[in-house]
């Protein structure tokens, strides 16, 4: 017998903050110029939402003091204790990285980025983690369903629910 979820009403996840629940609810972040980590335990079917502005205008860690990025790894070690406790299994647990970054002014090559970091810490705890770098002028949302998973990112236009 399939379970169908039916999310209640949106909560929105303001920048530099999270959400963490195991309710059918929608989780929302509006994005620009910020990166959304959606974190699910498949087992247990809990997750949530951490919503980070970018460090600097760029996202690379070069533009970041050490203060800054050790205040963003103390955020996400706290998210990741949030949602996943002590005891669980890594492989029932899957992270995504959605950011959205304004277009490019110049071809070079970028530096490690914000999105580079978080990966690695996810790699160091063998958590499968997933990214998308959206480029573009317009924000966008992301609506993340906590108890399965799923995850929509749409432009602001798009969403129907106009968060502001």
């Amino acid at each position: 017998m399939m379970r169908v979820i039916v999310p209640q009403n949106p909560v929105l996840v303001a920048p530099d903050t999270f959400e963490v629940s195991a309710e059918p609810i929608m989780l929302i972040a509006l994005l620009h110029g910020a990166l959304a980590i959606c974190l699910h335990d498949e087992g247990r079917a809990i997750g949530g939402l951490l919503h980070l502005r970018f460090l600097g205008d760029s996202g690379r860690l070069s533009d970041a003091t050490d203060n800054a990025l050790s205040s963003v790894l103390s955020v996400l070690d706290r998210f990741k204790r949030a949602v996943l406790g002590n005891g669980n299994k890594r492989d029932e647990v899957q992270a995504r990285i959605i950011a959205h970054a304004l277009p490019p002014l110049a071809t070079d090559a970028p530096s490690a980025s914000l999105v580079d970091l978080i990966k690695a810490d996810f790699a160091d705890d063998r958590t499968i983690c997933g990214s998308q770098i959206l480029r573009r002028a317009e924000a966008v949302r992301v609506s993340f369903q906590p108890v399965t998973g799923r995850i929509k990112v749409c432009r602001e236009d798009e969403a129907g629910l106009r968060l502001r």
